[in-house]
Formats: C-alpha cells, sequence, structure tokens
C-alpha cells in the first residue's frame, strides 16, 4: 500500500501545478487540487503567486475554505485578498473562524466594517472573541484558545469517559483535560494518557497534575513560546489574576509564534517589515525599502567624510587605498558575529545586567586573540606585497583596534538598543557596519598619517 506521505507533493510540485491550471484556465481542475490541500498550504500558495494569478485562485478556494485560509495568511497577503471581497464573504468566512484567529483578522478592517461583523456574530461567538480581544496584541490572552474540556476533581475516570464520549468532537490537539473548582479556580491538569490507562473507579485528584505549568494572560507571547521551549510543554492553562481558567495555548500556536520571531528577526535585519509580500505592487514595496536605503547612504557618507580627511595621505601613499578595505572588512565581519550572538541571547532571555560586565571583558578579549592573530597574517601579506614594513606595521596595528571597536560595539549597541526599547535586529546591524567602517579607516588611514607622511 502506498502510503499518504509517499503521494502528497511537495509544496513546489503543488505551486508549479496550480500555476499551469491557472495558465490552462482550468477551473475544475484548480477546485479538485485545492479541496485535496489543507487550508495552510493553500494559504502558502496564495502568498507565492503575483496580484493577478492570486485574484484567480483565490476565486477558485472552496467558501469551506475561505476562513480557515484567511486565517494563515500574513496581514499584507490577506489585505489584498479581503479587499476583493465583498460583505457577505467577509461576514461568512468571519462567523467560520476562531476567537484568537478572529482577533487578529478583525483588526485589519475598517471600523465601519468591524461593526459590521460583530453584529453578525452569534451571541456566544461574539462573547468568546470580547474575551480575547480584551488583552494586548502579542500577549497570551490574545494567544489562547477558549475552547476548552475542564472536569471537577471529585469525580472518577469512569464519569470522565462517559462524558467525552457524548462529545462529537474533541478540541485540536487536546492532550490533557483541565481540572477547575466550583468557581472555574484552576486545580491542575489531567493528561489523555493518564485518562486511558486508570482505574475507572479512580478520582480525578488522584491522577491530576496539580503542579502543571500555567501562564498569566497578560505574559507576552514570547516568553510563553520560552516556557514551551524550556519544559517542552504540549500544551499550557491560561489563567486570569485570580487563578481561574481562561484557555489554553497549544504546540501548533507556539510553533507559529517561533517562525514569525525568526522571519521577523530576519527581515528586519534588512530593514524589512515581517509581513513583507514578496509580490507586493512595486511602489509600496519600492517605498518601504527606500527609507532603509536612505539611512544606510548616511551612514556611507559618514564613512566617506572620514576617509576625505585624508585625502592627502591617499594621494602620496597609493597602497592605503588599495589595502584600506580590508581593515573595515574585518571589522564588520567580527563585529556582526558579536552582535548576532547577542540579539540571540537577549531573544532567548540570556542575558542578565549581572553579566553584562563579563560579557563586555570576554568579547573585548575574542576581539583582541582573533585582532593579534589575523594582525600577523595581514601585516605579512601586506610586507610581502609591497615591500613597507612601515604600511606593514599600520595596517596591523589598525586591525587590531578595529577588531577591539567591533568587539566593544557588537555587544553595547543591542544592549542599548533593547533597553531603550528599539530593536536590535532591525538597526543594529546598520549602526554597527556604521562604526566599524568609521573607526576602521580613522585608525589606518589616521595612523598612516602620524608615522609614514
Amino acid at each position: 500500500m502506498i502510503s499518504e506521505l509517499e503521494t502528497t507533493p511537495s509544496q513546489t510540485q503543488l505551486l508549479d501545478q496550480v500555476i499551469a491550471d491557472l495558465e490552462a484556465g482550468s477551473q475544475e481542475a484548480l477546485t479538485r487540487t485545492l479541496l485535496a490541500t489543507h487550508p495552510a498550504e493553500v494559504a502558502s500558495l496564495l502568498e507565492s503567486l503575483p496580484p493577478e494569478q492570486r485574484s484567480d485562485l483565490w476565486e477558485a478556494v472552496p467558501v469551506a475554505q475561505e476562513s480557515e485560509v484567511l486565517s494563515f495568511l500574513h496581514d499584507e497577503a490577506r489585505t489584498t485578498i479581503v479587499d476583493e471581497m465583498d460583505q457577505g464573504e467577509l461576514v461568512a468566512a468571519a462567523g467560520s473562524m476562531a476567537p484568537e484567529d478572529l482577533a487578529e483578522f478583525i483588526d485589519e478592517l475598517p471600523e465601519d466594517l468591524t461593526a459590521t461583523l460583530l453584529l453578525a456574530l452569534d451571541a456566544d461567538h461574539r462573547k468568546r472573541l470580547d474575551s480575547v480581544l480584551n488583552y494586548e496584541e502579542g500577549s497570551a490572552g490574545r494567544l489562547m484558545s477558549t475552547d476548552v474540556i475542564s472536569v471537577r476533581p471529585d469525580v472518577c475516570i469512569a464519569v470522565v469517559m462517559r462524558w467525552l464520549r457524548r462529545h462529537e468532537s474533541l478540541p485540536p490537539h487536546t492532550d490533557s483535560l483541565m481540572v477547575i473548582d466550583d468557581d472555574g479556580g484552576y486545580l491542575g491538569k489531567l493528561d489523555v494518557a493518564d485518562l486511558l490507562t486508570s482505574n475507572p473507579a479512580t478520582r480525578v485528584e488522584a491522577v491530576m497534575q496539580p503542579e502543571a505549568a500555567t501562564v498569566r494572560a497578560d505574559l507576552s507571547e514570547h516568553d510563553v513560546a520560552a516556557l514551551f521551549e524550556r519544559r517542552d510543554l504540549i500544551s499550557v492553562a491560561v489563567l486570569d489574576a485570580a487563578g481561574k481558567l481562561l484557555g489554553r495555548i497549544t504546540i501548533d500556536d507556539i510553533v507559529d509564534v517561533i517562525r514569525e520571531e525568526s522571519d521577523r528577526t530576519l527581515l528586519r535585519s534588512a530593514g524589512l517589515n515581517e509581513e513583507e509580500d514578496m509580490f507586493a505592487p512595486v511602489l509600496p514595496s519600492a517605498r518601504r525599502r527606500g527609507l532603509w536605503l536612505g539611512i544606510n547612504l548616511i551612514t556611507v557618507f559618514a564613512a566617506a567624510w572620514v576617509i576625505g580627511r585624508f585625502e592627502q595621505a591617499l594621494d602620496q601613499i597609493v597602497a592605503l587605498a588599495v589595502l584600506m578595505p580590508i581593515v573595515a572588512s574585518m571589522g564588520g565581519i567580527a563585529g556582526s558575529q558579536t552582535l548576532t550572538l547577542t540579539i540571540r541571547s537577549l531573544a532567548l532571555n540570556q542575558i542578565a545586567s549581572a553579566h553584562v560586565r563579563w560579557l563586555t571583558i570576554k568579547e573585548l578579549l575574542v576581539g583582541a586573540v582573533n585582532g593579534l592573530v589575523w594582525a600577523l597574517v595581514v601585516s605579512l601579506v601586506t610586507y610581502l606585497w609591497f615591500g613597507d614594513p612601515g604600511i606593514a606595521l599600520i595596517i596591523g596595528a589598525a586591525l587590531v583596534l578595529n577588531l577591539l571597536a567591533a568587539a566593544l560595539s557588537g555587544i553595547t549597541i543591542p544592549l542599548l538598543l533593547h533597553r531603550w526599547g528599539i530593536d536590535p535586529a532591525l538597526s543594529g546591524a546598520v549602526i554597527l557596519t556604521t562604526v566599524t567602517d568609521v573607526i576602521g579607516f580613522l585608525s589606518f588611514l589616521g595612523l598612516a598619517t602620524l608615522f609614514l607622511i
């Protein structure tokens, strides 16, 4: 028998197939493909197409899939789809979304349309949505699902099993049941594994886990993700300040958080928004990217100004112009290594204020060791190339100075930006490049001017 895994096409094969069907105008083939494809993969297909083909594919998405597909789309790509939907489609799609997905979706809509959607929801759905919207975006309260199975501690396992069999289905990713008291206070959780293997006459309180991890609703989703990573959790209960059960967060939500944080760090290091749509129109894309090109231009002019101060030295010793990029480049690479490690440690909450001095000294020592080793190598190559011991000594000294500056900058820049509430991944690399370029050119050309001219 051929397994499902062997017959499932890869995302690349699926995309090629969809593009071929779009170009051939085969609507029936598209519909069959989409019906057999998970909504998350359909969302990925939509994000992988330019605007015109994206619109054509969306028209082929079955109505029953629309709400789930919308919940998996990134903000900017989702906006392009929503703009093409009429009010009736939006209301229908919103009515089928889970409250946590709808909370994110509804924030992006115009106020008049938001009011219409809220009125169209049934009372229970609107109440569950309001409970999620009461929490700040990026918090555990926004991330949690209110669809939870809870039991009392004084009932026996047999009663719980009979009660569960009365349900047509359980909430997705149910690995445990929440144990609460008569007032809704959280007492612990009952793992499904313990439920299935315990004596039917045993009471819940005898097999539940009272010390199971919990999170407050106002905890940041970043901290929730860190907790899942540290403890290898599958789900966690979300409580209010009084200890009452509000909902739960499951590992599928945390995987999304981790992926989004990874994307955010990668894109922000290049000055891009984490929701950047690869197939967005030219002018909006150019405007967003142009801002950071302008900022980078300012830093380049700063480095160029430093070089201009030593025009006489460059005119007299041509070798300086040839060797100058080496010092700046080595500093940039060394600094980016320290910067990347520091940003990662900040993201994992691994840097305490008591450790800053130790880490700074450690990075300076690393910079000094690498500076001395590579200064010897570069000085030797320079001497063999130009036959001038003076230039060889100057570039070696400049290299040591710049690697020390790079190490210091690589750890202090992200720490300072973090303290000021600025994402180090967004602007740290730009500032670091400026520092290493300016220090590199200044040390090399300044020493050359002092001792060789």
